[in-house]
């Protein structure tokens, strides 16, 4: 076991996820949202009884996020990026999607320091460089590009001034200016072998990435612009996605896994797992709303 783990590794519940992404913690309502992309549907969590609650969305979303307004959360999805009450379902477009649906979608999103949404798109065959990073704040008319030239844009994290993204097609991280992504400017860092997917930050400064294919994760320092490699944690699943730190002290580990094309399936795969640990994760930051 890792040293900075508590508990075994487990699944939350019995829902097995085709694509389980973005897991969000929500500190007002001390619950985890995530998204099965492939089968169009929103998760809630809560561990203080123990329950799921699954909702059916209108178009493909890849992630749900926090905002300044208590019970709306922000979707990444085809359907553009939008604002969902969750009390009545109502969804408000707030822009639409910035690509031919036809060609890619959504992937990794993530609230920025300033309130703004950043989000990646991707090839949908998962294999040519069509993706791009956009940036999307209140009261713009449609997103802003920032980079483009990417297959599968993922890991979103932003600490000491720098933000940290990947593309899990090329297996490298990269680091630049939190503000803006400046292609020409950026440090690119291999993974190796692994396979990079989402990732999430402890207040200590290590990233922890969920490596897709791997059964891991695998921990990282960073330290003044550098990525140090640290060490693997074998996980009971064969596609970990993503994860987050939530719990009332965001010490707990949520971890969201996938199903799609593994010929033979164990038990686990797709399962939101959870690991106690004795890491604190970094807080989430919240989408601010027009008015």
């Amino acid at each position: 076991m890792a040293d900075f783990l508590r508990s075994e590794i487990t699944p939350v519940n019995d829902y097995r996820a085709e694509l389980g992404e973005t897991p969000v913690w929500c500190d007002r309502s001390q619950s985890l949202l995530w998204v099965d992309i492939n089968r169009q549907r929103l998760l809630r969590y809560w561990p203080s009884r123990r329950e799921t609650e699954i909702r059916n969305l209108p178009s493909v979303t890849s992630a749900v996020l926090l905002t300044d307004k208590e019970e709306v959360f922000l979707l990444a999805a085809h359907q553009g990026i939008a604002a969902y009450d969750y009390a009545s379902g109502e969804i408000t477009v707030l822009c639409a999607y910035p690509e031919e649906t036809s060609k890619t979608r959504p992937n990794e999103a993530a609230i920025a320091p300033d309130g703004s949404l950043w989000f990646g798109t991707m090839d949908l065959t998962e294999g040519e460089p069509i993706g791009a990073w956009y940036r999307f704040a209140a009261g713009d008319a449609a997103p802003e590009k920032m980079m483009d030239n990417l297959t599968i844009p993922n890991t979103l994290v932003w600490h000491e001034n720098r933000v940290w993204f990947a593309d899990s097609h090329a297996k490298r991280f990269y680091s630049g200016n939190g503000k803006r992504i400046n292609p020409r400017t950026l440090s690119c860092y291999s993974s190796g072998d692994l396979t990079p997917d989402g990732s999430t930050l402890t207040t200590g400064g290590r990233l922890i990435n969920a490596c897709f294919g791997h059964h891991c994760l695998f921990t990282y320092q960073l330290n003044e612009g550098e990525l140090l490699a640290e060490e693997a944690i074998p996980l009971p699943v064969t596609q970990p996605s993503c994860c987050t730190f939530g719990g009332p002290e965001r010490k707990t580990l949520f971890i969201t896994s996938a199903r799609k094309g593994l010929e033979n399936p164990g038990p686990l795969e797709g399962a939101l797992l959870q690991v106690e640990t004795r890491e604190t994760g970094m807080p989430q930051h919240r989408f601010i709303l027009p008015g």
